[in-house]
């Protein structure tokens, strides 16, 4: 049973997005349409993630990336292994933007997840993504969804910029951004290292149960209208 919350902060792939369109749909549109970063190097976001590639790479490995065509594998290569990191993120979003606003992609989203938005900003509810994935491809799923525009719904967008999911840490940093007591939160993810870390920090936590997810939390449920909330 939950205690009474005043927040909802939620996870995308896996919790509100099918983990299949990340991978199946992103992530394949990403590589396909990477080379055209070549053409965007004089682009401050783009020079910017291209430096801290640069970075990165240099620290992990005492490679020096010497050329654009360098980093742009490198940054495959991370989009291959899943890597969460800053700068791949970054250009992943810059170039899913383009994408979303040409109509070639559309977000994925859940049919319960809408309608249970609605129910919760109803109530009084604030809401917030927290998501690996930077904030700004947050925003373009939610924003391009085949649901609609369904950013109205969320006050708050946190990536990986304010630290990793596996850490209790971020969690406080989020409660204190939010100027919320921790046990006033409810984390929403399908992974439980993620909501090990959350309930660390002092969140209420639930676990999604979407297809191809196993069940490993106490607190679970297969969508979000099962979850019954109490609020403040």
């Amino acid at each position: 049973m939950l205690d009474k919350v005043e927040y909802i902060l939620t996870d995308v792939e896996g919790t509100t997005t099918s983990v299949s369109f990340v991978y199946d749909v992103l992530f394949p549109y990403f590589r396909a349409h990477i080379s055209e970063l070549k053409n965007m190097s004089e682009n401050e976001v783009v020079k910017s993630a291209f430096n801290e590639t640069k970075s990165i790479v240099l620290k992990e490995e005492t490679i020096e990336l010497k050329s654009t065509d360098e980093i742009i594998k490198k940054l495959n290569q991370w989009c291959e292994e899943d890597r969460k990191i800053t700068p791949l993120k970054t250009l992943q979003g810059l170039l899913w933007k383009i994408g979303y606003e040409q109509g070639v992609l559309k977000g994925h989203v859940y049919d319960d997840v809408p309608i249970e938005l609605v129910k919760w900003q109803n109530k009084g509810l604030k809401m917030g993504v927290f998501s690996s994935g930077s904030i700004e491809a947050q925003k373009l799923i939610f924003g391009y969804s085949e649901k609609g525009d369904l950013t109205r719904f969320f006050s708050n967008y946190f990536d990986t910029k304010t630290g990793m999911k596996r850490v209790h840490e971020t969690y406080l940093k989020i409660a204190l951004e939010l100027k919320l007591n921790p046990g006033k939160i409810l984390f929403l993810s399908d992974i439980v290292q993620e909501l090990e870390a959350a309930h660390i920090a002092g969140f209420q936590t639930i676990q999604l149960v979407r297809q191809g997810t196993k069940k490993e939390w106490e607190n679970s449920v297969t969508d979000f209208t099962e979850i019954k909330i109490d609020c403040v």
